[in-house]
Parts: C-alpha cells; structure tokens; sequence
C-alpha cells in the first residue's frame, strides 16, 4: 500500500513493460476459440525514427488494442517495417558518397549487401522507440516487406496480375525524379505554387514572319515537334497547316489544332513536346508526332540539345533565354504563378520524361473497392474521407510500379538474350522456354515500395498460404492510419484485398489528422519545431505524453502541436496519483463496499461511473479519442477529485472504512477505463489496490462495464447541492471575497422545500466547500448582500465591513454602461443586411453568442446591484 510521495514515471515504466513482456501478454493466440480482434501496424519506414506522428497514430492503435483485449477478444496487433525503396537507397548512397564512392562503383551486389548490413544495424530502431511509449503489439510477429515471405507475395501478387492482363509494359510520360533517378507514380508527387516566369518565345515560320509561343520550361524545346493551337480559336486557324522553324535546330514543326489547348493561356500558340508533357504527349499520340527525349536521367541536357548538350535543365534554360533574347527571338518575359511537381522523398522538382514502364491497370481494381465503401464493407472514421476516397478511386490512373533503383523487389521478368523472350515467373526459369537458351537476363527494375505495402494485411499473415495466422486473423478488423496516405496505400490495400482474397482487408479505416506547429507547418528539423518524442517521454512520463496527444488531436483534424500541451497529460497523471496517495494514506487495513451505508454523495458518483462507462464505450467504439480522453478527464478531476473526495474528507475522519470502499470500487473501475490511455501508471496504483483481483495485471483484467446503480433521483439532489455550492464560490470570486475571508452565509427557501432536508444533513460539507463561518435562513430577502439564486433558493452573503459598497456600486454601474456599449454594436451589426449577406456563417453566429452573452451578465449585473 505504500506509495511514493512524487509520482516519478521513469521508476515505473521500464518495470511494468518488462514486466507485460515477460508475460508474453502482447502475443496472440492462432488456436484461440475467442473472436479475433486485429490491427496491423502501417509500418514505418527502416529509415525512419520516432516522430509525434508515430506518437499519435500508435496511441490510438494501442488504445483500441488494449481495450478489445480486456474486452475478452483474442487480439493481434501486428508491428512491421517496411524497406521504403527510394529512402533506404538515398540514405546509404549518402554513405557512400563519405567514401567518394557510388553505387555503381561497386555494383548492384555490393550495394545490396552495404543496404542489409545498414537494415541489420539501423532498420528496427523506430521499435526500439516505440517500446518507450508503451505499444502493446505482437513483437514475435514483427514483418520486414524484405523478409523470403512477404517477398514471395509480391512475386505471386505480380505474376497473377501479369497473367490476367492487369499488368502491362508501355512507353508512357511518367513522373521521373532526376535525384533519385527513378520514376515516380502520381500520387508521389507533392504539388506546390511557385514564382516562376512565363517566357515568349518567337518561332520564325517557313514563308515568313513568326509566331509566338509561351512557355514555363523553354529548355524542352529541343524535343518540340509541333505548335497546337485550338480548333475553336478562329483568329489562329489561319495559321493551321503552316510550318514553323524551331529555333537553334532549325527543325521545321507543323501547327496543328488540337482541343486541349487552352484557350486563353499565353498567345494561343503552345510549344508540343511530346517526351515531355503529359498533354503533349497525348496530343502526340493523336497525331503521331515524333517524340524526342532531350534529357538524360540526371535531368541534364542529351545529344538532341545540341551545343547545351551536358547542361543541367535550369543552367540550360538560363543560356537558352540569353540567347534567344540575342537573337530577337524573345518577346518577353513576365512572372508567372504555377504548380511544380516534387519527389515525396527529397524535394527535388520532377520531370515529366517518356520511358518505358511497367504499370497496373487500376480501373478494374477501383470499381470493386468503390462497391465494397457504397456497400458499408468498409467504414470511414470520420465519414467526411468517404467523398476523398470515391473521388480518388474514380479518376484513377493506371499506376507506374516499376522503379529505376537497386534496393526492392526486383521485378519477376526475364529477357532470353538469344531470341528476345519475355518470361514472367517468381523463380528464375532454368531456360527460355521457346528457344531453350539459359541467356537469361532479370529486368533491372525493382517495384514500386507500395506494391508489397498493399499486401502488408494478409502478406504478413501468410498469404498466399492458408496459415494458421491467415485463417484466424484475416481478414483483420480495423487500420488506423494518416488521412495523407488515404491513396497512396489505405484505397489500394482495399483493392488488392479484394482482387486477391475476395474480402476487404479490414473493416474500419481510422484516419487521423497530421501534427503540426501552431503556426500550422509541418515539423520537421530544419524548422526546428520537431521535438524528439524520447526527450518528452522522458520529461513529462510516457503517459503524459499518450494522454496529452489524445486531448489535443481534433477528430479526423490535424494536431497543433507545442510542448507546452504536454503539461495537461503530465498534470493529469499527477492529480490521479495524488488522488490515489490520499485513499491510500487514509486507509488502516479496513473497508467496506456495504450498500446500506452510502451516503448522497455516494450514490451520486456511482450514478456518474455508470453513466461515464457507457457514454466512453459508445465513443471508444466510435474511434472518438478526443471526446473519450476528456471524458475520461473530466469525470476523474471535476466529479470524482474536486466533488466526490472533497466531499467525503470530513467522512475519512469518522467513519472511513465505507467511504474508502466507495472511494476504492470507483477509482478502480476508472484505472481499468483509463488503462487503455495511460497504461503505466493505471498499472502501478492498480497493483496497490488492496481490492481482490482476479487478474495479475491490469492489462488483462475485464473492460469495466456499468453496474446499473439506479440513483437518478439522488444524482439530482446532490447536483443541486453541488450547483448551490458553485454559485456561492462564483459570487465570492465576482466579488474578489478572498478564501481566507470567512463570511456568513444567508439562505432563503422560496421553493425546492423537498431538498431542504438533504441540504441541512450536509450542511457541515457545504459550510465548508463554501468558506463560510455558518450558515443560515432567512424569511426575508436582504439587502447590502451579495446575490444569487439556484432553483428556487435565494443566496445572500453580507458584504458589509467586507467591501466598500459604494463604490462596488460605481463599478457595477460603469460595468453596465460598458456592456450597453458593446450590445448596441452588435445589434447595429446584425441588424445590417449587407453584413449579414456577406458575412460567414459562422461569424454570424459568433457575434449572437456573444450578444446573449453580453445581456446575460447585464441582467446578472442589474441584479448585483439592486441588492447592493
């Protein structure tokens, strides 16, 4: 029963997750004849570490978890990594660039092995971190994407499709990142505004004078091989059949019409450049245009550049621009605001680039993830994503899955040297199978890091095999993960469940929102607003931190983070230690739950647990985190801290044994529903309960249910005692009556007669909370007091000889003539119809609150006064 003084969540933490660990508590049971409740873990890159990102997602994740499985459900949570293609290969490329090497220095094998030992040393750290926060996952199942298993399902995955005609190889303008020298799908590519130029370029026609083009990128214009215009610009279609000389090359282009040029951008006239663009390259297409790259894949200029052969793209635009302008052939030059593309993973500005590439076809996939959302086979929290999600899935474009990079699953085709055969298989052939050759050459390429994560919910449980793991625990229940990656993985992991197992992969989508400053950034270190979650854990305890972030997060919003929040969790975990500390110090080996011993105030809190259970369970299985952490706040600090305790203080002197078991019964069920939160330190004070437990630990005892007390009538009565108790404390602080200062308090009874009696057998506690030397009732209403009223009860506090009534009068009275001010300019403000027609909603409604409000406290001031 002993508790330390100072709640210091260091000396806990380690102890109890040893502990849980020991126990094997986290690992799930493929036997098990208990309904089966999973969650697997969007893994984290191998590359990444512990970000306030993890911190949240991972808090709610292990919320659920720990809930379902005091729940009685045969529970999975399944941790992972994953290889993250690009990042991993950046990252020990950057390596080897300390050693003045490349990869291509030391070829593709030695790299791999340089990436596996980097994995080995590197590749789980974000576990390791994730272990600090308390994460209750199954950590004898941890899965790597690289691991034989889930490789073979990508493997399988690719040649299934390939087989059906799902996958297909084509020369296509895809997104190519010239840092990380591979392509990009669409959805990698980050979109930002940017202040460029739009430069007006003259292209000199065959039979004389020019025409002039605008464009954002004039170092394309080697690759020019025709000028659009739009059929339904009739001042241009005099120019339609005409030939224009590209300038530099001298290369004769047609001008040709074609719908989708815009009408209205630059002179009418656009450059096509068919290797690219991707418009160009469909208007290219349609009209069977040459297509010439003019870049390499480091994005500097090629061989059909001409004399800026070997110039970085925006080197050469510069010297292009110059030149042209030498030449007379630049009209001018404006500054122009438009969309650039960005690699997700360095920053680098993308090029659209005509290659050839390996893609999926996406429409079949999307029309069946589209009916499993209408259907309710898989449901959105919050619901608002559900319009994202369609929206996406129904203007889907076929994804490029093949990347230009060593570190992945390399792609399953094989080339026969001698007769050019193309063989798909998972192994490599002995043999071509049309010629007999063993010349067989693998494609260089790898996939896409998304391709195996869209297996990730039943690659890790074994498929394609029929595992013991797959039949139990797939398809798995709920996925929570950030809105950000909605399209990336969460819709194509619902049309790969779909297309290779016949069932939606889980049930429930939790999207979360992303953490970032107050200023609304995102964090990172170059800001220098990304605090490390290990240096927070350690100042403010891992359950301050857990708790913290789930009262701050907005359901389905994004967070806006500062330390300063972290406090509120830090604070909380304090006040219930402390709570616990004073029924702890209070108790001598005796008490008693006994049912005809509670007291008002007694069944008014187990009114409130019953009602508090409920309401969190119904929120909990909605995935509102928010309301259900401060739920949980509110009830342990306002009802159960600075009521129920307080109320039974003078009890603890007397006859404590039945107010400690009601003190204990309560706190107890409430650290099996905090526990889920704050699993640290509901373990510890839980251990040290001197109530029988059924259970060794907290965390596999049962989800506390209500008990169906029927108290409502009591509830009331002690919520009227409670009322009448805050509105004297808000008289004395409207009226700056220190506590110290002990005052006299007069009642008059004008209704509510049935609650005297209950009133007058807690007239002790009441004097007490209400820092009042007695208590008494009067017949008569009184003047020179203080004033207030709670259903049909009269407050007077005599102010005489306390403060000075004249001029407390003053200041009511210029109080009132101030408020006059403000009510008169939101009416004249409201009764505006131009403010009213162009205001929004919500200010609108803002300024009638603050209206109501403003006559409320008039009317509360008037009355201040007439009893002054």
């Amino acid at each position: 029963m002993e508790i330390e003084k100072v709640y210091i969540p260091e000396k806990i933490e380690d102890k109890w997750y040893k502990f849980w660990l020991e126990k094997k508590y986290f690992e799930a049971d493929n036997s098990s004849q208990k309904e089966s409740y999973v969650i697997v873990m969007p893994p984290p890159n191998i590359t990444g570490i512990l970000t306030m990102g993890h911190v949240l997602n991972n808090t709610f994740q292990d919320i659920i978890i720990r809930m379902k499985r005091m729940e009685g459900y045969e529970v999975l949570w399944l941790p992972g990594i994953d290889h993250a293609g690009i990042a991993t290969q950046n990252v020990v490329e950057k390596e080897l660039a300390k050693e003045g090497k490349t990869r291509f220095d030391i070829g593709r094998e030695e790299f791999l092995k340089r990436v596996w030992e980097w994995k080995e040393k590197y590749g789980d750290i974000i576990l390791k971190q994730l272990k600090k926060l308390g994460v209750s996952c199954d950590f004898s199942r941890t899965k790597f994407t690289m691991d034989k298993e889930l490789s073979d399902a990508v493997l399988e995955a690719f040649v299934r499709l390939y087989e059906k005609g799902m996958i297909y190889k084509g020369l296509y303008i895809i997104n190519w990142c010239p840092r990380c020298t591979t392509a990009l799908s669409d959805d990698e590519v980050e979109h930002r505004e940017v202040f460029g130029k739009l430069y007006y370029i003259k292209y000199p026609l065959k039979d004389g004078g020019y025409i002039t083009v605008a464009t954002t990128r004039p170092e394309t214009m080697f690759g020019d091989t025709a000028v659009a215009i739009n059929p339904k610009d009739n001042e241009k279609r005099k120019f339609l059949g005409k030939i224009a000389i590209l300038p530099f090359l001298k290369r004769e282009i047609p001008i040709i019409e074609d719908e989708r040029v815009e009408i209205g951008f630059g002179t009418g006239f656009v450059k096509v450049t068919p290797a690219h663009d991707p418009v160009d390259f469909e208007i290219g297409r349609r009209h069977n245009l040459e297509m010439i790259v003019v870049m390499d894949k480091f994005a500097k200029m090629n061989e059909n550049a001409g004399k800026f052969k070997g110039l970085d793209r925006f080197e050469a635009r510069e010297k292009i621009v110059n030149e042209l302008k030498e030449m007379g052939l630049l009209e001018k030059v404006q500054d122009y605001t438009h969309s650039v593309g960005e690699c997700y993973r360095c920053n680098t500005i993308i090029e659209p680039y005509l290659s050839e590439q390996w893609f999926v076809r996406m429409r079949p996939l999307a029309e069946k993830a589209i009916e499993a959302a209408r259907k309710k086979e898989v449901i959105f929290f919050p619901s608002v994503y559900e319009k994202n999600y369609y929206n996406w899935l129904e203007n889907v474009r076929d994804w490029c899955i093949s990347r230009q990079i060593w570190w992945g699953h390399r792609i399953p085709v094989y080339i026969c040297e001698e007769c050019n055969n193309m063989i798909i298989k998972k192994e490599k052939p002995k043999e071509c199978p049309k010629c007999k050759s063993k010349k067989l050459k693998q494609d260089e390429d790898v996939l896409d890091t998304w391709f195996s994560s869209w297996l990730w919910p039943f690659s890790t449980m074994g498929w394609p095999k029929e595992t013991d793991d797959f039949k139990k625990f797939y398809p798995t229940t709920t996925l929570v993960t950030g809105w950000d990656i909605l399209f990336f993985w969460v819709a194509r992991m619902i049309m790969a469940g779909l297309e290779f197992t016949n069932k939606v992969p889980f049930k429930n989508v939790v999207l979360t929102g992303m953490v970032r400053d107050e200023k609304r950034r995102k964090l990172s270190k170059s800001l220098g607003n990304s605090p490390d979650p290990l240096d927070l854990i350690k100042k403010y305890g891992a359950d301050g931190v857990r708790f913290s972030m789930c009262l701050i997060t907005p359901e389905g919003q994004d967070v806006l983070f500062s330390e300063k929040k972290m406090e509120i969790g830090r604070n909380f975990a304090n006040k219930l230690w402390n709570a616990s500390r004073l029924l702890f110090l209070n108790y001598d080996g005796k008490f008693k739950f006994d049912k005809d011993k509670f007291y008002l105030e007694d069944k008014w809190i187990l009114y409130l647990l019953d009602e508090f259970l409920k309401n969190l369970k119904i929120l909990l299985d909605n995935f509102n985190f928010v309301d259900a952490a401060w739920r949980c706040y509110r009830f342990f600090w306002n009802e159960y801290c600075d009521w129920y305790l307080e109320f039974i203080k003078d009890r603890l002197k007397d006859e404590k044994e039945y107010a400690l078991g009601v003190a204990f019964y309560v706190l107890e069920k409430f650290l099996r529903a905090l526990h889920p939160f704050m699993p640290f330190i509901t373990e510890e004070i839980w251990q040290k309960l001197p109530i029988k437990k059924e259970k060794e630990s907290i965390m596999i005892s049962e989800w506390p249910k209500e008990e169906g007390f029927s108290f409502k009538e009591e509830y009331e009565d002690f919520e009227f005692i409670k009322k009448l108790i805050m509105e004297v404390r808000k008289i004395r602080g409207d009226y700056n009556i220190p506590v110290s200062q002990k005052t006299k308090l007069f009642l008059r009874w004008v209704s509510s007669l049935e609650r005297k009696d209950i009133f007058l057998t807690r007239i002790e506690e009441i004097r007490r909370l209400t820092f009042s030397e007695e208590i008494e009732f009067t017949e008569n209403p009184l003047k020179k007091c203080a004033f207030g009223v709670v259903q049909g009860v009269e407050i007077y506090i005599p102010l005489e000889g306390i403060i000075d009534i004249e001029k407390e009068k003053r200041k009511i009275l210029e109080e009132i003539e101030e408020i006059k001010g403000h009510i008169l300019k939101i009416e004249k403000r409201l009764s505006n119809e131009d403010f009213i027609n162009k205001a929004k909603k919500e200010v609108i409604m803002e300024n009638e609150k603050k209206l109501m409000e403003f006559k409320e406290k008039m009317e509360r001031l008037k009355l201040y006064l007439e009893h002054l």
